[in-house]
């Protein structure tokens, strides 16, 4: 009989599919046993009032990325995998960003090395494509995605990301040639400078206008004409963080026309708004990030999109800055004008809770549902199961035990990333995480991280279950 070193006693076990009580077994990194009475294990959890579920998979986060002159994202590889395993989640996926002139592959080699012994959970990287020369797209993006990167990034927007319509065609010819997954942050670049700029001409710098100058409109345009180049070369497509009705409205759309197009958002288009941005002095750039939050209207139709199966993944968005340094969100140009608040939110800790909360706790959502947004979507998206994203035999002993019924109060004491604030400081949440174990080892238990920042693996993967 196979030694066991953990078990984990009397928890109801909750799968995408599947919801009922058993005992498991951990044996080394895997899943060894599950019935209905496990003993013999070195240590045992009671888990006879919790819910089991696999360890969250957060599959867009950015961390320790280049983010312009002077400004400096808030967390390194090991404050942000230490605040994942707090907030339930056994993997992030973060970007490599290749930047203009530079080579994709060196980008890689070098974001890597960051990673490397630095990580208290496993991580798996995408790419950010932002140069696509001849050399890239002929060369080191297919060697890359065969070497296991195989999903990609591309922007619509943004002075030094953004691809001209062109530059997408050939990005997406080259993810139908490998087979590869590519994500899609829509919004248009020229309709953003053009509103920017002349809400400055009027004075109206304020961190609130950072959302004028994004409506929604310009997100729906964006999807809509990404969602035709993915059609035209006929190559599968995630369109990440939608904020609102229009644009999950065009996924939708695409969908019920059976094109290969995928969606994912954020719990910051389920309980902010564009109202947030509105803080007395400069606290608004607290919540500046793109896409902006909206209106109640735009949450009740994320929700609607989530019913309907519209949104396969629930994702942070992750993309932390200090407010209270010249650094972050407070350097001396945003102070002129939103155009230059680095855009984006801390929120690695913060997802699982409040989707839990806001779907689970308040009967939106089955607690299996839950699951598939949070693990076993990510997993089968972006080709990392059946190793992730599940509870099975054979499986990474990947967990996250959850007290259904905990009531807290999210504040920025109790969390462990590098920012200085959450813009969710007191968010009242039901539903918490209490302890995390990634591959067999508790990394965080009662809120306290408890294994090294070395635990953690950078993984390759296979190709996507949804890019064939």
């Amino acid at each position: 009989m196979t030694k066991l070193d953990l078990a984990i006693r009397g928890g109801t076990i909750v799968t995408a599919s599947d919801m009922f009580k058993a005992d498991i077994g951990i044996a080394g990194e895997k899943i060894a046993v599950i019935a209905e009475t496990v003993a013999g294990a070195e240590r045992e959890i009671d888990a006879s009032s919790l819910y089991v579920m696999p360890g969250g998979i957060d599959s867009h986060v950015h961390i320790a990325q280049p983010s312009g002159p002077g400004i400096v994202m808030a967390d390194d590889f090991a404050s942000a995998t230490a605040s994942a395993a707090a907030g339930g989640n056994t993997l992030v996926m973060p970007f490599a960003l290749q930047q203009r002139g530079a080579s994709l592959r060196g980008s890689v080699e070098e974001y890597r090395t960051l990673a490397e012994g630095e990580c208290h959970i496993d991580t798996a990287f995408h790419l950010i494509v932002s140069d696509p020369t001849p050399a890239v797209l002929g060369q080191e993006l297919p060697a890359l995605v065969e070497a296991g990167y195989t999903s990609f990034k591309v922007f619509m927007t943004y002075d030094d990301l953004v691809l001209n319509d062109r530059q997408l065609l050939e990005v997406f010819d080259v993810a139908r040639a490998t087979q590869a997954l590519v994500m899609v942050h829509c919004e248009g670049y020229d309709t953003i400078k053009f509103l920017a700029e002349r809400l400055e001409r009027a004075g109206k710098t304020e961190p609130y206008y950072h959302a004028v100058s994004r409506p929604e409109i310009v997100e729906r345009e964006a999807a809509h004409r990404a969602i035709s180049h993915a059609e035209l070369i006929d190559v599968p497509m995630m369109i990440v963080h939608v904020s609102g009705r229009e644009t999950m409205e065009q996924v939708r759309w695409a969908q019920q026309r059976g094109l290969k197009v995928y969606a994912e958002t954020c719990p910051q288009y389920i309980t902010l708004t564009a109202e947030s941005l509105k803080g007395l002095n400069m606290t608004g750039a607290k919540y500046v990030c793109s896409p902006p939050p909206r209106d109640c209207d735009s949450q009740k139709a994320i929700w609607e999109g989530i019913a309907q199966g519209v949104f396969q993944t629930f994702s942070s968005d992750h993309c932390p800055f200090r407010y209270d340094s010249t650094d972050g969100k407070l350097n001396p140009k945003a102070r002129t004008s939103f155009r230059w608040v680095p855009n984006g939110i801390p929120g690695v800790e913060t997802r699982l809770p409040i989707l839990f909360s806001e779907g689970v706790s308040k009967g939106r959502i089955t607690p299996q549902k839950f699951v598939e947004l949070s693990a076993t979507n990510h997993a089968k998206m972006y080709g990392l199961y059946p190793r992730k994203g599940s509870i099975g035999i054979g499986f990474d002993a990947d967990l996250a035990l959850w007290n259904p019924n905990r009531k807290e109060t999210i504040r920025q004491e109790i969390l462990h990333h590098g920012a200085d604030y959450t813009p969710w400081e007191g968010f009242e949440v039901t539903g918490w995480p209490v302890m995390t174990v990634s591959r067999g080892t508790i990394v965080v238990e009662d809120g306290k991280i408890v294994a090294g920042k070395d635990h953690g693996r950078v993984l390759e993967r296979e190709k996507s279950a949804y890019a064939a």
